[in-house]
Parts: C-alpha cells; sequence; structure tokens
C-alpha cells in the first residue's frame, strides 16, 4: 500500500548531510573538513595513519625539519600518510628566525612537488622565540611572511594572540592567520578568549571569509568546540589527539567538536539572561483551585 511522499520538512530532517559543516577555502585550497591534524608524536605510523583514518581530515601537518621520516625500522612515514588523498600542509616547526624558516618551506614544497600533492603551494609558518614557550616570535615571522608571499606560497601563520600582530600578518599577505589558544602542547585551551574574540572581529570585519584558525594548545573536545563556537573557521592540533590514552577514539571525538561548534555558530546561541525563563507558557494554565477540584 503506498504511503503518502514525506512532506519538505520531513525529508530534510532525515537528512544529515544537510547539518555537515561547510567547506573552507584558504588560499588555492577548498578543505571539506575543519578539522586540521598533525602527523608529530604519535607512538607509532600505525597510529597516526588509525587516528588521521577516524578523524575525517583532508589535511595533515608535516614537519619538514624536524620529523622523523623514518623510524627505527627504517620505514618512511610517508608510506603511512595517504597522501594521495590528503593535502598536505608543510611545517616550519623548529625554525628560530625568518631564514631558516624560509629556506625549510622552500624543502616542504620540494618534497610535495615530488609527491605531486595539492600542499606544495603551503606552508604552516612558525618561527619560535624560544624553546620555553615555543610561542612565535613576532618580528621573525612577520619578515618570513612577507618573504615567502612573495615568493607565491599560501602562508598559514602560526601566531600569538595579539590582535596587532594578526592584523599585520593579514595585512602582509597571509592567506590564514592562526593565534595560538595556548603553548603548543601544553593543552590548556583557549587562555585569552577576549583576545581572540578581537583578533576574530578585526581579521574578519570587511572581509568574513578570511580563514581564522586556531592553532595550538588544545587538550580536549570541548576546547575545540568552544573555539568554533567564538567564530574560529578551522581548529589545528596534533598533541590533544597524539598523546590521548586513546589517540583514535579522541580523533574521533574532535571530528565531531569541531562539526558541532561551526553548527552552534551558523545557529546563533540563545541571548543569555541573569535570570530563569520558564519554557512552559504562563498564560492560560489551569489553576491550583481546577486542579484541586479534580
Amino acid at each position: 500500500m503506498a504511503t503518502d511522499a514525506p512532506t519538505e520538512t520531513e525529508s530534510d530532517a532525515g537528512d544529515q548531510s544537510q547539518f555537515d559543516a561547510t567547506p573552507l577555502r584558504i588560499g588555492s585550497q577548498v578543505l571539506n573538513s575543519r578539522l586540521i591534524l598533525g602527523s608529530g608524536k604519535y607512538d607509532s605510523f600505525e597510529l597516526m595513519r588509525d587516528s588521521i583514518e577516524a578523524s575525517a581530515t583532508d589535511c595533515v601537518t608535516l614537519a619538514v625539519r624536524r620529523e622523523k621520516l623514518n623510524d627505527s625500522s627504517a620505514r618512511n612515514i610517508l608510506d603511512f600518510l595517504p597522501y594521495q588523498e590528503l593535502t598536505l600542509l608543510p611545517n616550519t616547526a623548529g625554525c628560530y628566525d625568518a631564514v631558516t624558516a624560509v629556506r625549510c618551506a622552500k624543502l616542504g614544497r620540494a618534497i610535495l612537488e615530488g609527491l605531486d600533492n595539492p600542499g606544495q603551494s603551503w606552508v604552516k609558518l612558525e618561527v619560535l622565540g624560544n624553546s620555553r614557550t615555543l610561542l612565535p616570535d613576532p618580528f621573525e615571522l612577520l619578515k618570513a611572511t612577507e618573504t615567502l608571499v612573495a615568493d607565491g606560497f599560501d602562508v598559514l601563520c602560526y601566531s600569538n594572540d595579539d590582535p596587532v600582530v594578526a592584523r599585520r600578518l593579514k595585512d602582509a599577505g597571509a592567506a590564514a592567520v592562526m593565534p595560538a589558544g595556548s603553548p603548543i602542547g601544553s593543552g590548556l585551551g583557549i587562555a585569552n578568549e577576549n583576545n581572540q574574540r578581537i583578533i576574530l572581529a578585526e581579521l574578519k570585519r570587511g572581509d568574513p571569509d578570511y580563514p581564522v584558525i586556531l592553532d595550538a594548545g588544545v587538550g580536549t573536545a570541548s576546547d575545540a568546540v568552544i573555539a568554533m563556537e567564538l567564530g574560529f573557521d578551522a581548529v589545528l592540533l596534533n598533541s590533544a589527539v597524539a598523546k590521548a590514552k586513546n589517540p583514535i577514539k579522541m580523533s574521533a571525538a574532535m571530528r565531531l567538536a569541531v562539526n558541532a561548534g561551526r553548527l552552534a555558530f551558523e545557529a546563533g546561541r540563545m541571548p543569555t539572561s541573569a535570570y530563569g525563563s520558564a519554557s512552559s507558557p504562563e498564560l492560560g494554565v489551569i489553576s491550583d483551585r481546577k486542579l484541586q477540584d479534580s
């Protein structure tokens, strides 16, 4: 027996794909996932591979200067990265001056050109101030950004949570600015939410599609949700997954968290109030007397 066709509203409610995060354009690339995952710090290449798969990311960073391309058994990390399906993002991790960072970026480009990977024009630019905090040196960072932009790179800048620095990097031509939530590997989450709000407002004023990505400090899924609810376009993380007790499960949690946070941002949260507000109507309710009589 034929049944009535579902209404448009009913049909839409059953289509979960409408709730997937919209793709994100960064420079010359478009990412379907708003979670960018690092490839370092895992206990094994197999664990890295399985965590990347669980995350459903399509962009993975590769630290070309200090990444151990081979493990103790002479296996190459690239054999465990499905780079034909991923956009690799070369990373200048471990650089402390602009000259070294530029040289490292060019090395990354050469490696990815050999792999025919679409990330060959990309670089995640890190120029660190010192080895204790692992926070950026803004002066060397800006210098390296200007050089690499002039050389045709799409530069994704790991930055301090300083609105002035963030604006200078955007003005220098950075394809994306990626302020630190807190120091790399700290797991402290977003240490200065107010600064991050200012950065988002400054960089998106008159340019709402400009990509701003939270990079560093994420410790668990709730940190990723908060970042996306604030309005970040993506989250880049590594230690939170690689150093979790169960990296594969944490990777899946980050996938859901980033998507949930983005949806919540797009939906718009309800207004807050110091007082309660009844969810049931107060007019037309049954009186106490009627209840007693019944």
